[in-house]
């Protein structure tokens, strides 16, 4: 079908958006849009300079028989700050804590719009990792998870308690909660996840990280590797934890349930120098 150049860049921009971390060829434009390649590039370029002005990502353009245009998702410094510091505020609000000294998070995980924004800080700061599968905890961790998947363009991998008989053979594994020193079993669908697969782990909420040290060897019972760690939410206390290299977004600080008082911080995501683009 014959367009405009603006039907061009409204559909090849809506194209990027929905398939980042793809090589798309030239070719592949040309022939959709019945326009010359010098052309696709000028929309390109104008499409680049959009996105990079914006912070919404980077197009690279790779020359060649091979070769093509790959849109990468990334995040400002300080688009993040704010978002981070507008969650930080919401997750102060003192009726979020629950029996037991626990904090009420579903809300913040429900949100599509907000689940979306906090996948692509997580999905700009493992940008360069290679990531082959996002793997998560059921079921809270679920919707960060494939917020953070769909911005690397890779499946999703759900490690459960419980073995469900519609996935198939299953591993599973034994290990310890961290904060409850409980001994556990978590399994994952032989299906679900591809041999020497290049994983990042995302979790909604980390204390001790014993959940996270399970995923760990479970990846390593599928002879892949970790990619990197993704946390939404880390507990502050004095207890050591099992986990050493994570990306965190926010930190829980405080939490008296007696006056109840919330203390949420920024998490160690802004000490990393190559999470963001330089805006």
């Amino acid at each position: 079908m014959k367009f405009r150049r603006s039907g061009r860049l409204v559909d090849m921009t809506n194209y990027f958006l929905t398939h980042p971390h793809k090589q798309i060829p030239l070719t592949f434009f040309s022939e959709a849009y019945q326009s010359a390649k010098s052309s696709i590039s000028e929309d390109i370029a104008i499409i680049k300079e959009v996105f990079e002005s914006k912070g919404l990502g980077s197009v690279s353009t790779t020359a060649g028989a091979s070769g093509g245009v790959t849109y990468v998702p990334s995040v400002g410094r300080l688009t993040a700050e704010s978002l981070i510091g507008e969650l930080c505020e919401q997750l102060e609000e003192p009726e979020r804590i629950l029996p037991g000294g626990y904090l009420y998070m579903m809300d913040v995980i429900g949100d599509p719009i907000l689940t979306q924004h906090l996948g692509r800080i997580f999905a700009s700061a493992f940008r360069n990792e290679k990531v082959d599968a996002v793997m998560t905890m059921a079921t809270k961790g679920i919707p960060l998870a494939y917020a953070v998947a769909g911005h690397l363009n890779v499946p999703v991998s759900i490690v459960r308690h419980e073995h469900r008989i519609t996935e198939g053979s299953i591993v599973s594994i034994n290990y310890v909660s961290g904060s409850q020193k409980r001994i556990q079993t978590m399994s994952l669908a032989r299906r679900s996840l591809r041999a020497h697969s290049n994983v990042l782990i995302i979790d909604d909420f980390m204390k001790a990280g014993g959940t996270i040290r399970g995923m760990m060897d479970l990846v390593n019972e599928f002879q892949s590797t970790i990619a990197g760690i993704g946390v939404l939410t880390e507990a502050v206390h004095s207890e050591e934890k099992l986990v050493d290299n994570y990306v965190s977004l926010t930190k829980l600080t405080e939490m008296d349930i007696k006056s109840k008082k919330i203390k949420v911080e920024r998490g160690n995501l802004f000490d990393i120098p190559f999470a963001f683009e330089d805006l």
